[in-house]
Formats: C-alpha cells, structure tokens, sequence
C-alpha cells in the first residue's frame, strides 16, 4: 500500500464518516513527510508520515511531552500508530519564522524565541535524553571530510591536511565537552520556529539530546537559510545571556567566554552541516541543500580568522577553496 493510501485509511479510521482534503505541509531533509488534513468545518491536523523502516517516531512523542512539560509550544500528538509510522499532530499553522523575518520584526520575533529556549534548557534533567558526548560529536565532525571534502569536492585529505583537521576536532571537543550540559533541540533554527499566537510554535525536534548550552543559540543565529550582520548576532546573544543568567542556566558569567564558546559551539556545527549537506545531495538525491553551502563556508572562514588557535583550519579551507566545483556551488 502506498504511504498516502495508509495516511488516507488512517484518517478514516479515525474520524468516521468525515472525509478531509489532504495536502502536503512540509517536507524535511530526512524520510518524514507531513500533510494537512482539512475538514469541512475548517479544524485541521497535521499528520505525521515516517516510514517506520526508515523513521522512528518515538523520539518525536518523547520530547513533545518535554516541550509541552517545559511550556514550549510544540505540536501535541493527539494519535499515533508507531509501526505504521504515523501520528496525527495539533496544527500550527503554516508561517514559520524563515517566511516571516525581515529587518523590522527580528528583534521581537527572536526574543520570543530565546524566551522559549530558556524555558526548554530550563527544563533540563539528566539520564531523559541521548547524550552529546565525544562519540556522536566526532560521527558529526566526520561528515565533513567523509562527504563534502572527499565526494562533493572529489578529493580526499592527504595525511597532513588530516592531521591539521584532527588537532583542529580535539581543540572543538575539548572545549565543547567542558560546556555546561542543558536539554539541546538540535535544530533550533527559523525554519523549524513557527509564527503563532503562543509564539513560537517548535518543530522538528525528535533529535533531541543532553548536551552544549551554547548549541541552540549558535543554531538559531547563525542558520542555514539566513544570515545576520555580527552587529545584530552580537546583540542577541547578549540578551540570550542575561535572560539565561536571571534564569539561573549555567552560561560563563563572562559574556566574551560565552560567545567564544557559542562560536567553537557553531563551528563543530558548520563542519557538520556542510557534510550534511553532501550527503543529502549524493546519498539522497535532494541537491537543493547543497547552493547553501557557501553559506556554512563564510561561517567556517568567520570562526576560524578569529581565532589565533583555529587558524589551521582556515589555511586548510584555502587549500580546499582550489576544488571547489567551479559551476553552480561553490566557495
């Protein structure tokens, strides 16, 4: 039977006698599907399609009822049938935080989020999450070289640029272990933040781990689709720690520690990313990811100038700057 077919037998076996129209919602970068259910009175859910072959939905149940405990808005799961792979989810709505911010909004729209960021690290207990620790940072670390140096620019590390790049994970590790450990949405970005009443609404969060309190601040200011002058970053940051700091979560007391330490933060994140984003590319055939690359360059380039330790990495970004592909993404 086709997904949609199930979705659609789903439904009826849910909401008897009732026929919604069904349209996609939104797709992401891994197997998950959602649509939209609309009913002839205008109620509408969201159904969540995992293949559970592909997809486990555990995750995504667990940590909703986290959000939810912690007074996060996040989609409630009203139904779910784990192996079919399918949940029937609150809708909220379809303006995410990518489609609504400009230079005039930013500033209100982001402290909401960092409002509920405090509220979600708040919430943070031990042994209730996978941990971020040294294992799981380095799988990520290795996307890098594994997809974006040697199959997106189709050249392999020799040994030395392999030792500068290993000296350069150690340094990243040291310092990322050493941060304080809070609950870490993972992709706490605006594509995943919803404009609504109860702002903002949260998604994508089944990824969820213990770990780095700088991680969702890098992520949400530092993103894949929009970037911001280090003016305004600087600014937000600021507020993040002293909203942080009156809450009592565990930041540096020195602001200028905590923003080296959001900065290392994002680059072990950058690194990944880019390697994401090959991987999408050749392993899943979803190309559009890789013309945002770029993106994540200038980020690696802005962290690794600024500081004296990390400087390696951006001799190393030179040497690689040489095969970059030449047409369509490039450097």
């Amino acid at each position: 039977m086709q997904r949609l077919e199930l979705v659609h037998q789903w439904l009826a076996g849910l909401f008897p006698g009732r026929t919604p129209a069904i349209s996609p919602a939104s797709a992401d970068a891994s197997f998950r599907r959602y649509f939209r259910a609309t009913f002839d009175d205008g109620l509408t859910r969201i159904v969540m399609d995992a293949p559970p072959q592909l997809e486990d939905c555990r995750p995504f149940v667990q940590v909703a009822g986290l959000l939810h405990g912690a007074g996060v808005h996040a989609p409630q799961v009203l139904a779910q049938d784990l192996e079919r792979g399918l949940l029937l989810l609150t809708d909220l709505g379809d303006t995410t935080y990518l489609d609504a911010l400009d230079e005039l909004n930013a500033d209100s729209l982001f402290c909401d989020a960092l409002d509920a960021l405090v509220k979600w690290q708040l919430a943070s207990r031990p042994d209730t999450l996978p941990p971020y620790d040294e294992a799981l940072l380095r799988r990520e670390l290795n996307l890098f070289p594994d997809w974006y140096v040697s199959r997106h620019l189709g050249t392999p590390l020799t040994p030395s640029q392999q030792e500068t790049l290993e000296r350069m994970h150690v340094l990243l590790l040291h310092n990322i272990l050493a941060q304080p450990k809070v609950f870490v949405h993972r992709d706490y970005m605006p594509r995943n933040l919803m404009v609504c009443e109860d702002n903002p609404g949260v998604l994508d969060f089944q990824d969820a781990v213990l770990g780095p309190i700088t991680y969702d601040v890098a992520s949400l200011f530092r993103d894949a689709f929009l970037s911001w002058e280090e003016e305004r970053v600087l600014d937000w940051a600021v507020r993040y720690w002293e909203k942080a700091r009156r809450a009592g979560l565990p930041v540096d007391t020195d602001f200028g520690a905590f923003y080296r330490d959001m900065e290392w933060m994002g680059l072990q994140r950058h690194l990944k990313v880019l390697g994401i984003f090959a991987r999408i590319n050749y392993r899943d055939g979803k190309p559009k990811y890789l013309a945002d690359t770029p993106r994540f360059v200038g980020y690696v380039r802005h962290v690794a100038t600024r500081y004296a330790q990390l400087k390696p990495l951006a001799h190393l970004f030179d040497e690689l700057e040489k095969h970059a592909p030449q047409v369509g993404y490039s450097f």
